[in-house]
């Protein structure tokens, strides 16, 4: 992997996020804050679940929402841009920079976005004096939930032959996979099959996880392996698409 070429591609985005920074910030605040007021104080005032308040049990889940969102769209919509509209992304794979460079850059400054949304989120929460722990743990499982969708993102932006494409795959994949995964309630309460079939959700894991943490608990053995498997799988499938875009 060339070192130098990764870093370009990372440092091309980050410029490009400090040309439009203001729209960032507010893309990065509005949909998490809704979902904040309207589950948090709207459907769950009074409410308590696992023995906690809904709103600290419903936060984790809309953090992993907002980075899964936030990394996701982040690099398919700008990756999908530049490969259909600017063809800019051609300038990179005739340029001395290996497809595993140009694959992490991305994934990285996905990454970025997402962990930016849910830090912000996370300051909004510290700000209201939600009571709820963070640790190395929360932080980490975060950074790999974000490393998941912003591969997700690079493999659906190369895979998709038009606009269409990356419309039809955030409506049947990403939207279903945000009301479904346990980010508002817990997964059990789900009837079976639905209650198993959910676990193949990378972010069902991601929430389960970060509300685990909050509890006080660790993270499931079980839900780090699922996580850590999308993460290596999801970013290797990424940088093969953008190889047999190069052919």
């Amino acid at each position: 992997m060339n070192s130098p070429g990764f870093y370009t591609i990372f440092w091309r985005e980050m410029l490009s996020i400090r040309k439009k920074f203001w729209k960032f910030l507010a893309g990065s605040l509005v949909m998490p804050s809704l979902y904040l007021v309207t589950f948090g104080w709207g459907l769950g005032r009074g409410i308590n679940v696992h023995g906690l308040d809904y709103l600290v049990f419903v936060l984790p889940g809309i953090i992993a929402l907002s980075a899964m969102n936030n990394s996701f769209s982040g690099v398919a919509v700008t990756l999908n841009i530049s490969k259909l509209y600017y063809r800019t992304i051609e300038e990179i794979l005739v340029s001395p920079v290996s497809h595993w460079s140009i694959a992490l850059g991305r994934v990285l400054s996905g990454c970025f976005k997402g962990l930016f949304s849910a830090l912000l989120l996370i300051l909004i929460s510290l700000m209201l004096h939600i009571q709820i722990r963070y640790n190395a743990a929360f932080f980490g499982i975060l950074f790999l939930t974000c490393f998941i969708f912003a591969s997700l993102g690079v493999l659906a932006a190369m895979l998709a032959k038009s606009h269409e494409d990356m419309t039809n795959f955030t409506n049947f994949v990403i939207l279903p996979m945000s009301f479904l995964s346990g980010t508002f309630f817990p997964p059990e309460r789900l009837p079976e099959p639905f209650a198993t079939l959910i676990m193949v959700y990378p972010l069902t894991h991601a929430a389960v996880s970060l509300r685990s943490l909050v509890a006080g608990n660790g993270v499931p053995f079980i839900s780090l392996l699922v996580i850590l498997f999308y993460g290596v799988v999801l970013f290797i499938l990424g940088g093969k698409a953008i190889k047999r875009l190069e052919l």
